[in-house]
């Protein structure tokens, strides 16, 4: 089980370091906000434990931004601060927990332990809307039995829209998840894309599953 772990105060680091080393975990370490945000959004981890204040960027701000990219990795907060209104943020936010310093390691441990086992109990491995199913392990997309062949921006796109389903997903949204781009454009590039995608997901079948919210955006759903 591989634990990212985005700490600036160096004697915490080598604490956490050294006990959860010893459970057997494997430790990637940042100290900085900044840092943190790009081995989260570039790597593959089991658990994210963020402090709350960092230098560069601040935990909220990086976990709203793995969030935006449809990251479910699971989120322990670290925080001296011990305010209702502190935690409460943190999981409107998307954390899965929220430990006040300073802490028992045994505690930490068990809180892991218990994110862990709720993650495999719960994590999305595919989703099925209407005919259409997602496989979100292997990448593999069918409607009604017929395999479909996706590049990886459709697949990020359809997935996008899938885990929305029947909300409209704004085309400022599309293009700062799907291509990273934070900032007007005048190009057809998602026009394009979804002209591909229905052409791959809905021409070939009677129902249509992707739809157009005019001037706005896209919604997928299903529609009698």
């Amino acid at each position: 089980m591989k634990i990212l772990l985005i700490e600036d105060d160096q004697k915490t680091v080598n604490y956490l370091t050294k006990g959860l080393t010893e459970l057997g975990y494997s430790i990637d370490n940042a100290t900085d906000g900044r840092e943190g945000l790009f081995l989260a959004k570039e790597y593959q981890y089991d658990l994210i434990i963020l402090d709350v204040m960092l230098p560069l960027l601040d935990g909220w701000t990086v976990i709203q931004r793995i969030r935006e990219q449809n990251k479910i990795t699971p989120i322990l907060f670290l925080s001296a601060r011990d305010s209702i209104e502190e935690r409460v943020k943190g999981f409107e936010l998307g954390a899965d927990d929220y430990l006040i310093k300073p802490f028992a390691f045994s505690e930490l441990a068990a809180r892991i332990k218990s994110i862990v086992r709720r993650g495999q109990q719960q994590q999305v491995v595919s989703m099925q809307i209407d005919d259409l199913n997602i496989d979100l392990v292997s990448h593999k997309v069918s409607r009604a039995g017929k395999n479909i062949e996706l590049t990886p921006k459709e697949f990020s796109l359809l997935t996008l829209l899938a885990r929305r389903q029947g909300s409209m997903v704004s085309r400022t949204i599309i293009a700062e998840q799907v291509w990273g781009i934070h900032f007007e454009t005048d190009t057809n590039t998602i026009d394009v894309a979804i002209k591909r995608l229905r052409q791959k997901i809905d021409l070939p079948f009677n129902r249509k599953l992707i739809h157009t919210v005019r001037g706005i955006g896209y919604v997928l759903e299903v529609r009698e």
